[in-house]
């Protein structure tokens, strides 16, 4: 990403077809958590896929990072990241993933940042909480059928935001 303002980092570049899975088979925070690592760990821009997983894990004690309204963004920085790279999951019946609501968790962003990369991994959790602020936004995620579907929401939600 060198080269590239952190202002210019889009969500749905950092977002592959192959990083999204519609149908999460984790029954808790821990086993969606390592689900979604997973399809990080897919994108090879992970240099360990243990160190990363456990410095999400390390993130989740400073506190949950369901942030409400049915979503989550697991997040770390770490030198096992080579470069950003968020994959997008969902759980059709949710799961608790201890959210600042109380209520259930169904769809997931998570984010891998290298570790220097401290302004640029604020700013894209800024983007993709802007994203999900939107009810509708939100409810599109929730019932999309197909992995391009979220690449579309995404894109067009960008393109509104300009």
């Amino acid at each position: 990403m060198s080269g590239k303002k952190a202002k210019d980092i889009k969500v749905s570049s950092l977002l592959k077809v192959q990083a999204i899975d519609l149908s999460l088979q984790g029954n808790d925070k821990k086993e969606v958590i390592a689900e979604l690592v997973e399809l990080i760990a897919r994108s090879r821009k992970l240099k360990n896929k243990k160190a990363f997983l456990n410095a999400v894990f390390e993130r989740e004690k400073i506190g949950s990072t369901g942030i409400g309204n049915g979503v989550a963004i697991p997040h770390a920085k770490s030198k096992a990241v080579k470069s950003f790279i968020i994959a997008f999951g969902r759980k059709s019946e949710g799961i608790d993933f201890d959210a600042l609501d109380g209520e259930k968790t169904y769809l997931f962003f998570i984010l891998a940042s290298p570790d220097e990369k401290v302004g640029e991994h604020l700013k894209i959790l800024a983007e993709i909480s802007r994203l999900i602020r939107d009810k509708f936004n939100i409810e599109t995620l929730k019932k999309a059928r197909e992995k391009k579907e979220i690449l579309k929401i995404v894109s067009r939600f960008e393109r509104s935001e300009k």
